[in-house]
């Protein structure tokens, strides 16, 4: 029998009429709770294995939509014992431990460590092994710079700049091959002086390379400084005050951009860095905007110390002329016999330090750089302790994360410019 589609939805639904009309009836009264639309926090892992971390740093994220609610570093990625491993090695052979700490600006960490034990072995380095590492130190500042401009622009959604930064960079790896025949590992200290002396021609490739960066700054910093989306992704994200900056021990960049002039060359100054004519520059806000200003002006004023420790470097001995701390040369070890024992007994033997301990600290590329050392009276440090600025900068991510959005979180951690073989040391 054939149902029409009237009666078939009255059959369906006994609320309909006859005519398919909805027929009210009566309903009890209820006072139903209206229902919560509650939301959950997610957790986020940002790392280990990803290219905004810089390394293998490993962020928790804990997020409400797209705001980060909070950020907790996760270490021990890199773990590689670096002051545990200098207490099996006699004070020489710990130098190429400090060039993988920091392997965007080794020279830097070599020169620290080395300052440090001489220091508490009391010895003095020549005038000329002063300068040169001044000109290492400045060199390798702007090379971290300029790797963490390159990685910062593109971080922010740029890939412009970051050719051009590392095409600079490019010319500094062959300084540092030309110096220490490697470009990433130079090794190039010891004490009481250098690996060896400059080579013939290096200090003009150092000086072309400082008259021919700030074409590429200006390049860089008209692409990025005005452009309006750099200003706002950057402007007003991740600040912090002054205080809070003292408080959490930011040193460095991300100390002077949230204005306090704090600078190891300028209040503790070491290789008469009180001679040199440059200005420490200091931001406002205390945010990524003024932490990328501040290091692009640095490398300016890096460039003017260059220019002037280059103009200012004297002839002369690189190493201390005391045969207890300093190998003979390579020809007297090949026509000499007490020459040749000599430089077997300083090698095997090792050059003894005083039952002392000393602290010693520079204006490194991510902040201030400390080391301290221990002495037993022998061959090998007792214990090698290292304040690494990219270690404690990290603490600050929580504080300067909180509240914004997760793309924000990527460019606060590239501001920080950290590197993960000093936290991992």
């Amino acid at each position: 029998m054939a149902v029409s589609t009237a009666e078939y939805a009255v059959a369906r639904n006994p609320e309909m009429g006859p005519d398919g009309a909805l027929v009210a009836s009566p309903v009890e009264p209820f006072d139903a709770p209206e229902p919560e639309l509650g939301s959950e926090t997610m957790l986020v892992n940002v790392g280990p294995q990803h290219p905004a971390t810089h390394g293998v740093l490993r962020l928790v994220v804990e997020l409400d939509g797209e705001t980060v609610v909070t950020v907790t570093p996760r270490l021990g990625y890199l773990h590689s014992s670096f002051e545990k491993l200098g207490e099996y090695r006699t004070w020489n052979q710990v130098v190429p431990l400090t060039d993988r700490m920091d392997y965007l600006a080794p020279l830097i960490y070599n020169c620290a460590y080395v300052m440090a034990v001489e220091k508490l072995m009391g010895i003095e380095v020549t005038d000329r092994c002063r300068v040169a590492r001044v000109v290492c130190m400045e060199m390798d500042r702007i090379f971290s710079h300029l790797l963490w401009l390159g990685t910062w622009s593109i971080d922010v959604g740029a890939f412009t700049p970051f050719l051009y930064a590392f095409q600079q960079r490019e010319k500094v790896y062959k300084l540092h091959e030309a110096l220490t025949g490697a470009r990433i590992t130079t090794s190039a200290t010891r004490i009481g002086g250098m690996m060896a002396d400059l080579p013939e021609g290096w200090t003009k490739g150092v000086r072309e390379f400082a008259d021919n960066l700030p074409a590429t700054l200006d390049e860089i910093d008209g692409l990025l400084t005005c452009n309006a989306i750099h200003v706002g992704r950057t402007q007003g994200i991740g600040a912090i005050s002054a205080e809070e900056a003292v408080n959490y021990g930011l040193t460095g960049a991300n100390l002077r951009a949230s204005g306090v002039s704090y600078d190891v060359r300028k209040d503790r100054p070491y290789y008469d860095y009180e001679n040199y004519d440059f200005e420490v520059p200091v931001g406002c806000h205390g945010d990524c905007y003024d932490r990328y200003l501040v290091r692009m002006e640095e490398m300016r004023q890096s460039i003017r110390i260059l220019h002037q420790a280059l103009d200012k470097l004297p002839d002369g001995p690189m190493d201390v002329e005391d045969p207890r701390i300093t190998l003979p040369s390579k020809t007297d070890c090949m026509s000499d016999m007490e020459s040749m024992i000599h430089h077997f007994k300083l090698i095997t033997e090792g050059i003894p330090a005083p039952a002392e301990d000393c602290w010693f600290s520079i204006e490194g590329s991510k902040g201030e750089l400390g080391m301290y050392v221990v002495g037993d009276g022998g061959p090998k440090p007792v214990r090698w302790r290292i304040r690494p600025p990219s270690f404690v900068n990290l603490s600050a991510i929580p504080k300067l994360a909180e509240g914004h959005l997760m793309a924000d979180l990527i460019v606060i951690n590239a501001s920080l410019d950290i590197v993960l073989g000093e936290i991992d040391r």
